[in-house]
This record gives C-alpha cells, structure tokens and sequence, in this order.
C-alpha cells in the first residue's frame, strides 16, 4: 500500500468510527498538544473511554502531501455544529503501516502574555 492509500484508509477508519481497525503498527505513537500515546493498544483503549472527543467528526481536508515514507494533510474537524478544529498532522509509515503521527492543533485560549499588541 501507498502513503495515500494508506492516509485515505486513516480517514475512512475515523469517519466510519472503525478506530479498532485502524491502520497503525503495534508501537504505534500519537503526538499531540496533548502528550504523547504510545502503543496501539494504549491508543485503541483511550479513544474506546473517550468516544465522544475522538468520533464524529467530518473532515473537510485542504492539503496533502505524500513522500514515499510520510505524508502531511492539513484539514478542519467539524464535531457538531458548534465544535471546529484545524489541524496539521504529519504521518511516517513502517511496514505499510501507519507507525507515528504528529497533531499540530490549537487547544485553547492564547493567554494575554502571548497576544499580539496592535
């Protein structure tokens, strides 16, 4: 399987709520604004006591990428009607697998330290 067989399988996977069946490696890793999730199973069982962060979401994707060993795809997360997310993630693949990804996301307010001056 290719890097973009692989991605659309990811987002097949998430919008069908079939996260069991995800295309990832046994030492899977998820990085996020969140922390890091190692393991498949770790990841598996944290999305199964947190269903209703993780599923239902429609994906609206803007961009992608693919290399021969990862991919990037920049997309927006609908949850709802009152719940949107943008979002930059980079995927690296082993043994035609999903193996790692980094989320980039934004998570909450920008403290006022951090605004910028007009």
């Amino acid at each position: 399987m290719n890097t973009a067989q692989l991605v659309n399988i990811w987002f097949e996977k998430w919008n069908t709520g079939d996260f069991q069946n995800l295309p990832i490696t046994d030492s899977f890793e998820h990085t996020s604004p969140f922390g890091i999730v190692k393991g498949k199973q770790v990841y598996i069982n944290l999305v199964h006591e947190n269903k209703d962060k993780f599923l239902g979401y429609v994906f609206d994707i803007h961009d992608v990428i693919y290399m021969v060993d990862s991919a990037c795809v920049r997309y927006t997360a609908k949850q709802g009607n009152d719940f949107s997310l943008d979002v930059s993630e980079w995927y690296y693949f082993k043994n035609n697998l999903i193996d790692k990804v980094f989320a980039y996301y934004h998570i909450g307010d920008i403290r006022e330290e951090r605004s910028y001056k007009n």
